[in-house]
């Protein structure tokens, strides 16, 4: 099976996928928050920015509900984060999956959309029936999961009175490169509708944050690689990337500064990054 993560974190299956979710794991009451900032939601959170997220936003102060695939992954996320942790598992590309995610949670706070990724690097000229169908998929996962999560929670969003949606994309959600093609068009399409959605919640009281990091060191090359780790490694050769927790700390002081503040868009690179393409390697 196949679990991409979502910029390093998981909770959508990929093409040919042969795992199963559990529904029961998802059909449990949802305890009222305690946390004294609220309920923060993170899905993809069973691994890298996701994980990572969801550890910052518990010590900040918010009660966590956890969702991506791999429930014994995510059960081990929780325990070190404590009773501020909840989990349900969760695929984004199944409509069914996200509503049952999302069910009994009358009100939030925020709801981090993290769940992605990427899968493979073909040229568009090279994009066979095969990688016609890793395309479909990063559609899904990187741009209908959002719309689906952020449809699923927006009541409660808006109960809260305060509420944050972060959708995290990536450098790949506004410049291109060589090979990336399906996945550069799905993370401009999810920035298209963080942009959108700001605009239509106009006048709600929730506040619309795109996170957009550079190079991250986490399971996303292992992934989108098939799990060659001499190709992931080469991703990273010879600079010192972001780590997941670089990225959770952005996302968390995003969150968290005054309701009348919006932080639109934050772009996130190492300092060994400049574009999408420009990145100095130490030999």
């Amino acid at each position: 099976m196949a679990v991409v993560p979502a910029d390093t974190s998981d909770t959508a299956s990929a093409p040919g996928s042969s795992g199963s979710l559990d529904p029961a794991a998802s059909a449990r009451p949802l305890a009222a928050p305690t946390g004294a900032r609220g309920l923060a939601v993170v899905t993809g959170a069973s691994s890298g920015i996701g994980a990572a997220t969801a550890r910052a936003l518990a010590e900040a102060g918010f009660d966590v509900l956890l969702g991506a695939r791999r429930a014994d992954r995510l059960a081990a996320v929780a325990a070190g984060i404590g009773p501020a942790a909840r989990t349900r598992v969760l695929d984004v590309t199944d409509p069914a999956s996200v509503q049952a995610f999302a069910a009994g949670v009358a009100s939030c706070e925020v709801v981090v959309c993290n769940a992605g990724g990427a899968l493979g690097l073909a040229p568009v000229a090279e994009a066979d029936e095969t990688e016609e169908a890793r395309w479909r998929w990063m559609w899904e996962a990187n741009v209908a999961g959002v719309a689906r999560t952020v449809r699923a929670f927006l009541p409660a969003l808006v109960a809260s009175g305060n509420g944050r949606i972060v959708v995290v994309t990536s450098v790949a959600g506004h410049q291109v490169y060589p090979g990336g093609g399906g996945y550069t068009a799905a993370k401009h399409a999810a920035a298209a509708v963080a942009q959108t959605l700001r605009l239509e919640l106009l006048g709600r009281p929730v506040r619309v944050i795109e996170i957009a990091p550079g190079m991250v060191d986490t399971e996303f090359s292992l992934v989108r690689f098939d799990g060659d780790a001499e190709r992931a490694e080469a991703v990273y050769a010879g600079t010192i990337p972001l780590t997941a927790d670089d990225v959770a700390e952005a996302v968390t002081w995003a969150v968290t500064r005054p309701p009348h503040v919006t932080i639109a868009r934050m772009d996130l690179f190492p300092r060994d990054q400049a574009s999408a393409r420009d990145i100095h390697r130490r030999v």
